[in-house]
């Protein structure tokens, strides 16, 4: 086995992947709901569907999604790693009398924001991700080209009021996962100092309320409007 192989393997590695695949997958979620408000044009879909476009095309978003995958994959296997490591790391005893008096809610419930957004993930992709890959999937033209009418497949699933309170809700969880991780990821990447720990932890804040708001208003606005 490689000191490579070792150090991954490691608890420090593990907590190391977790930091970085955590701050990946925040920067997609910035960029995501970002590119996601092309719904709120009023154009009938036009603007959403040639970024659907552009997204699902270029080479270079092609490679970045890969990433993407591999990140989550390794960010959940991690995850349930080390929260086993802790768990049998930890007595019972302290961990019951001791570890709310010294953590939020939101660090003692990582794991099971965790699930609950990775069902959602589940969820979502194969509500739009899958559809537009491998579903039937109505065509629309646009200057004359053609593109695919994803825009109308969003507006079928948020006009169902389960599925965009099921959305919105997970959100909240999204957000109280969001408003740990961040802080969390760069204390493990030894970025934990009094000049800086507050600033990060503002930022961290600031996007945990922002990016979750920004995703909720989507199916929201479409719902009432579209």
């Amino acid at each position: 086995m490689s000191w490579f192989t070792k150090t991954l393997t490691s608890s420090i590695g593990r907590k190391l992947m977790m930091a970085l695949t955590g701050l990946f997958l925040i920067t997609f979620l910035i960029i995501h709901a970002s590119g996601n408000l092309q719904l709120l044009a009023n154009d009938g879909g036009k603007a959403f569907n040639m970024y659907t476009k552009f997204m699902t095309t270029s080479p270079i978003i092609k490679t970045v999604s890969y990433i993407l995958y591999a990140s989550i994959i390794i960010h959940v296997i991690w995850a349930i790693m080390l929260t086993r490591l802790n768990q049998t790391a930890r007595p019972a005893g302290y961990e019951y009398d001791k570890l709310g008096q010294s953590s939020s809610w939101a660090s003692r419930s990582m794991m099971l924001l965790g699930t609950i957004i990775l069902i959602f993930i589940v969820i979502h992709m194969k509500t739009f991700w899958f559809v537009y890959k491998f579903g039937s999937i109505d065509m629309v033209s646009y200057d004359g080209e053609e593109y695919k009418d994803l825009y109308s497949v969003v507006v079928d699933a948020f006009k169902n009021p389960l599925y965009t309170g099921f959305y919105v809700v997970s959100m909240v969880f999204l957000a109280f996962h969001l408003a740990h991780g961040f802080w969390s990821g760069f204390q493990t990447l030894g970025l934990n100092h009094k000049k800086y720990t507050p600033l990060i932890k503002t930022v961290g804040l600031i996007i945990a309320i922002v990016i979750p708001i920004v995703f909720a208003i989507q199916p929201v606005y479409v719902y009432l409007f579209a």
